[in-house]
């Protein structure tokens, strides 16, 4: 019974994080400090994981997470406070009685959405579901799940790839300079 509403269930749940990558991108851009839009940014990441997740990438949803989400966004919040660019009167992106009603309310909505996924069974089967390759041929390749990710990055793309990190280094050696000297 719970197999029949998989299309259902995966077919909502496309739609409900792309709705929430969109409106979180389009909060992300209209925010004057930057430290509330780094992490309507984070929002936009952990969507887009989500939507991975969908998908049946979970490898890339992981590194969506851990790399953009977790390492890249501290890397970015730790420059912007070192530079002092936030006031902590913009920090609360949340103001009055309605954005915390909303808030609340999208709480609970996902939170009964839970509960009746786990009531109808449909969360035990949400993992039986067809991935879009069969487990024996991703045991069977080598690296398993990852060496087909990490193959390309390490071999056609380690170019692309050394020349990011040289440049999220230069631009933390130059926010490090800037307030050096602001604070001498």
């Amino acid at each position: 019974m719970a197999n029949e509403f998989l299309p259902l269930f995966y077919t909502f749940h496309f739609y409900l994080f792309g709705l929430i990558a969109l409106a979180a991108a389009i909060v992300f851009v209209t925010r004057k400090s930057p430290v509330a839009a780094a992490l309507w940014l984070v929002v936009v990441m952990v969507a887009l994981a989500a939507l991975y997740v969908l998908l049946n990438a979970e490898f890339v949803a992981m590194m969506q997470i851990l790399v953009y989400a977790g390492a890249i966004m501290v890397v970015f919040l730790f420059v912007v406070m070192l530079l002092n660019l936030g006031h902590p009167s913009e920090l609360n992106d949340i103001r009055g009685k309605w954005g915390r009603l909303a808030a609340g309310l999208v709480g609970l909505a996902l939170l009964a959405e839970l509960m009746a996924l786990s009531a109808g069974g449909a969360i035990s089967g949400l993992r039986t579901a067809t991935p879009a390759r069969p487990p024996s041929e991703v045991v069977a390749s080598p690296g398993g799940v990852i060496g087909p990710v990490a193959a390309p990055l390490f071999r056609e793309y380690l170019l692309a790839f050394e020349l990011t990190s040289v440049l999220l280094l230069a631009a933390i050696v130059g926010a490090v300079a800037l307030a050096r000297k602001r604070s001498a």
